[in-house]
């Protein structure tokens, strides 16, 4: 078998952005948390730039709970710097399909209870 070296100068995927959120009340999550996507998602405030689809490592706290949940999601919303109503500025991150994203969306929608139905602005909508 003959093992061919990578070429020092070809093109690598990039490796995903790694970021980290810890949620430390109700109402931030509430404001962070977006349950419009199909999967759910979360808020993370950035000044770092970032396109549609760029693939994130999130690893969020949630308050009181000692678990944390790494979840490999993909930028789904931007809120740029200057943004209308002084939103802050950062990414909206699309949790996966997989077993990780339904524990985070499941977990944070348990915290959330009845608030997700409050009409209450949040960091996106």
């Amino acid at each position: 078998m003959n093992a061919t070296p990578l070429e020092p100068n070809a093109p690598q995927a990039p490796r995903p952005s790694v970021l980290s959120l810890a949620i430390k009340e109700k109402a931030a999550l509430y404001a962070a948390y977006m349950p419009f996507l199909k999967n759910g998602g979360m808020f993370v405030p950035t000044n770092k730039p970032y396109k549609i689809g760029d693939e994130i490592y999130l690893i969020l706290s949630l308050m009181d709970d000692p678990n944390k949940f790494p979840i490999a999601g993909k930028v789904a919303w931007i809120t740029p710097a200057g943004a209308q109503n002084n939103k802050a500025q950062g990414i909206g991150v699309h949790f996966p399909a997989d077993e990780a994203g339904q524990r985070a969306k499941l977990r944070i929608e348990e915290i959330l209870g009845a608030a997700l139905r409050s009409a209450r602005a949040t960091h996106t909508l």
